[in-house]
């Protein structure tokens, strides 16, 4: 009888000791001291990141001083797909659990990007690489990359017109094809089933509306003129009349946006609304709602001419001798500006 209480006694004595010995093992792994010389690392995951190579760039950044005890703690707490993309502040990671903890639970570093209306896609990819540390070119050939115009369902040769304005707070994590996509996602929102049936009436494409919303929103400063200006477009492409867009201008010359040269009138393009009859090929900017709406609501008017004001509105006017006023008094208006800049 005294001999099997003593083996059970033995029996419970050596599982005490193993529980001990695994829980000590345990938290020797997940406590794990780091020797970080920083108090806090900025620490990056790529999309497609591993465990693995995750260990190996915190290894490589002296984040933690054994990699394979790294894994094995991600492990025990069960974390193995929990790491989230992003780039993180990790602010003194003294430990495994520290670091772990971090990467799953804090918060990755958040950028503002803000995209304006009536940006090109030269202006865009200018942006993400001024907010995002993104390669321009690798913007821009990625927005004319047809396999991944099409994989966004976008019926265009290129992204342009199609990167929705607004401003938006980016992962750091991000990548340019991740970003881009959700910026078209955000212009795919516009399309309401009403708009679809009002761009049918206008017996225009979604392609066109953009276009014709693009010119819009670089002729337009004030949203009360956009209607108005849509308005004097649509009378234009009703008589068959060329658009004689300035803004499309800008789009095919070098070195703008400046003031438009009569020679810049005559440059070949199929971007040339002063050559050319109708829409241009494509969208010359991003357009903004507004732009969008005044292109499928256009104002009901007669007017098929308008000038600048110099104050950012336009004259409308109906007929040539009209316009051609309005023409003359924004040359003097010029002149007089001219002259005050020379006598200051």
């Amino acid at each position: 009888m005294g001999e099997k209480f003593n083996k059970k006694q033995v029996f419970f004595f050596w599982g005490i000791l193993m529980i001990s010995s695994v829980t000590a093992l345990i938290l020797l792994i997940l406590f794990w001291p780091q020797k970080n010389v920083d108090q806090v690392v900025k620490f990056k995951v790529e999309p497609g990141a591993t465990l693995k190579s995750i260990s190996e760039l915190l290894y490589e950044k002296k984040v933690i001083s054994n990699r394979h005890i790294f894994r094995t703690a991600v492990q025990i707490m069960g974390k193995e797909k929990l790491i989230p993309v992003g780039t993180f502040r990790l602010v003194n990671p003294r430990s495994n659990y520290d670091i772990i903890e971090q990467l799953v639970y804090g918060s990755p570093e958040v950028k503002k990007v803000r995209l304006l209306e009536g940006w090109n896609l030269g202006q865009i990819a200018d942006q993400l690489h001024k907010t995002m540390g993104f390669e321009k070119e690798e913007i821009l050939k990625l927005a004319n990359d047809k396999k991944f115009i099409s994989s966004n369902k976008i019926k265009a040769s290129s992204l342009e017109g199609y990167l929705f304005p607004d401003t938006y707070f980016f992962f750091a994590g991000d990548t340019p094809s991740s970003i881009l996509k959700h910026l078209v996602s955000e212009y795919r929102k516009f399309w309401k089933s009403a708009f679809r049936d009002r761009a049918r009436v206008l017996k225009l494409s979604e392609h066109e509306v953009v276009t014709l919303a693009s010119i819009i929103e670089g002729e337009a400063i004030y949203d009360s003129e956009r209607p108005r200006i849509s308005g004097v477009y649509h009378n234009r492409l009703k008589i068959e009349m060329k658009l004689q867009a300035d803004p499309t201008i800008q789009y095919i010359i070098d070195d703008g946006p400046r003031r438009l040269l009569n020679r810049d009138l005559r440059i070949p393009s199929p971007y040339n609304t002063y050559q050319n009859k109708g829409l241009p090929p494509g969208p010359i900017n991003s357009p903004g709602e507004n732009s969008l709406l005044a292109a499928l609501y256009p104002e009901e008017n007669d007017y098929i001419y308008f000038v600048a004001t110099g104050d950012g509105y336009h004259t409308f006017t109906t007929n040539e001798k009209d316009h051609n006023i309005a023409k003359r008094k924004l040359q003097k208006l010029r002149r007089e500006l001219k002259k005050k800049k020379r006598n200051k």
